[in-house]
């Protein structure tokens, strides 16, 4: 049943907009319906606009929530005790299958988003402005942006603006992917941690944060601090932005003031009225309980408080119906594919908790969740990047939220609901790198003599068993593994390996961005 979400879902309002003011005029803001919307605003030095940060609470609002105004003094300190001029680097690389938030602002409001990174541009003494984005409608909808205002990357300007077009992938969207992207490198982690505030693109300090932070930033030059804080909670103000997808009648994103009821905003989608679990902060978030979600409040705090996280605020909500470990086990084998493949505990660790996954799924019994438990713990805090810790996370709370489902499995002969396939992933026949090709290995064991080689190869599909004989992950060959896999069927000493082809019958491509734009819509409850 997967149905990938399209570019630019559904856009609803809980109150009064902020960011998405102006949806309900146009389909998109161009320069002069955004000033309209908007009004002008007034650039700030530095320490203004720091301390601006500061009285909003304003934090990245693409996962790691570091502050924002924390973040600006530490660039700028840099800039000035080396000298150079920093780099500003909008993170509009969306990677991920159940985020769309910044994908709507960039297609949208890209103005808005441009207000704030010019505004920081302004305030650092920037002379370069990047612009990472993954996806065609949000390259167009930026160019169009960058050609009304007149900022280019020709030489001479005062700012050079450019977009750094990455591959959509999870690992994309981590910042130091993005930055050896702008230098001219694959976008994938450097295999080694560093500030960008020290040392980003060029080597020279970078002030790099996704889109939505950018826009925030925006709206509370505008209106200030004392108003901006009207709005949601004293300690968390403002509106945040949330895909939500999964088991709903309508994905969408919504725009919420924090402290809202999360069980509000999924009755706007048409989720259950009990779910079985929700998926919290997207692919490397926590799963909490029909009661949590109950519970919940749209804030990092209440989520945090009940074992979920905003993270990149996504939500995800699955119905009764559906088997939670297997819809589990989809989402494990999309970020086992979606390894950089830089690092043992990337390259082999989430292979094999995908697999534990599945074996502890198909009978393992005790021995094979124990075995699973291990591998995930083994992961955890020794990665290149935060691909691995936030995979593990997700394998972790899988096991601690579903523990009816998993002692079903591990103790009888499961919990006889099939797995439906709500969680959104990328369509077999998607075009970008990380996608699945709908092509699978298959092994005529017949003729597998378990030399093992296939493994070594390309481990993220295949493991060895504690038989020696391959195991291999009930997942298709993304693109980027398409090369290696073909090798090691190649390369198989017994002729026992083939790589089968998808069936003829393969699903539509989804429609082109612009082309469903009647699907585009604007609502405030």
């Amino acid at each position: 049943m997967n149905v990938p979400l399209p570019d630019v879902p559904e856009v609803r309002v809980v109150g009064l907009p902020q960011l998405t003011s102006g949806f309900d005029l146009v389909e998109r803001l161009d320069l002069s319906m955004h000033l309209k919307v908007h009004g002008p605003l007034e650039p700030q030095n530095g320490e203004r606009l720091a301390e601006l940060a500061e009285a909003i609470s304003l934090r990245g609002r693409g996962g790691a929530g570091f502050p924002f105004g924390q973040k600006l003094r530490a660039v700028a300190k840099s800039a000035i005790r080396r000298g150079v001029r920093p780099v500003v680097v909008v993170n509009g690389s969306e990677g991920e299958p159940a985020c769309r938030k910044d994908t709507v602002l960039l297609n949208r409001a890209p103005h808005l988003v441009l207000d704030g990174a010019l505004l920081a541009a302004e305030a650092l003494g920037a002379r370069t402005l990047i612009i990472g984005l993954t996806r065609n409608s949000t390259e167009s909808s930026i160019r169009t942006a960058l050609a009304e205002r007149g900022l280019s990357d020709r030489r001479g300007q005062r700012l050079r603006a450019r977009i750094v077009r990455t591959p959509e992938r999870m690992v994309s969207g981590e910042a130091s992917s993005l930055i050896r992207a702008a230098d001219g490198g694959p976008a994938l982690p450097p295999g080694r941690r560093t500030r960008a505030a020290e040392s980003g693109v060029g080597g020279a300090p970078t002030l790099l944060s996704n889109a939505e932070t950018f826009a925030q930033l925006a709206v509370g030059a505008r209106i200030g601090a004392r108003r901006y804080g009207h709005t949601g909670l004293y300690n968390e103000p403002g509106t945040v932005l949330l895909t939500i997808s999964g088991a709903v009648a309508r994905p969408m994103v919504v725009e919420a003031p924090t402290g809202v009821p999360l069980r509000y905003v999924l009755q706007l989608a048409g989720a259950p009225m009990i779910p079985q679990g929700v998926l919290t902060g997207g692919y490397h978030g926590n799963w909490i309980d029909a009661a949590a979600a109950h519970d919940a409040a749209v804030s990092r705090e209440s989520l945090a408080a009940l074992g979920g996280s905003l993270g990149a605020g996504a939500i995800l909500p699955i119905s009764q119906d559906t088997c939670p470990l297997g819809e589990s086990l989809r989402v494990a084998n999309w970020l086992a594919a979606e390894t950089a493949g830089q690092c043992g505990p990337c390259k082999l660790g989430l292979p094999a908790a995908a697999g534990g996954l599945s074996d502890v799924l198909n009978g393992g019994g005790p021995a094979a969740l124990e075995a699973l438990r291990e591998v995930t713990q083994a992961v955890r805090g020794r990665g290149a990047c935060k691909h691995p810790d936030g995979s593990a996370r997700f394998f972790a709370s899988t096991l601690s939220a579903f523990t009816d489902d998993l002692a079903a499995h591990v103790l009888g002969g499961g919990c006889g609901r099939e797995t439906l396939g709500v969680l959104p992933l990328p369509m077999p026949g998607y075009t970008e790198e990380s996608a699945p090709t709908g092509e699978k290995l298959a092994v005529d064991w017949t003729l597998c003599q378990g030399h093992g080689l296939c493994a070594d190869l390309v481990p993220e599909l295949i493991r060895l068993g504690a038989d020696g004989y391959p195991a291999l992950a009930d997942a298709s060959v993304p693109i980027h593994l398409r090369g290696r896999a073909q090798r090691a069927v190649r390369r198989c000493p017994a002729l026992a390996l083939r790589i089968e082809q998808p069936p003829a019958e393969r699903p539509a491509r989804p429609a082109l961005p612009g082309s469903d734009r009647k699907a585009l819509g604007s609502g405030r409850s």
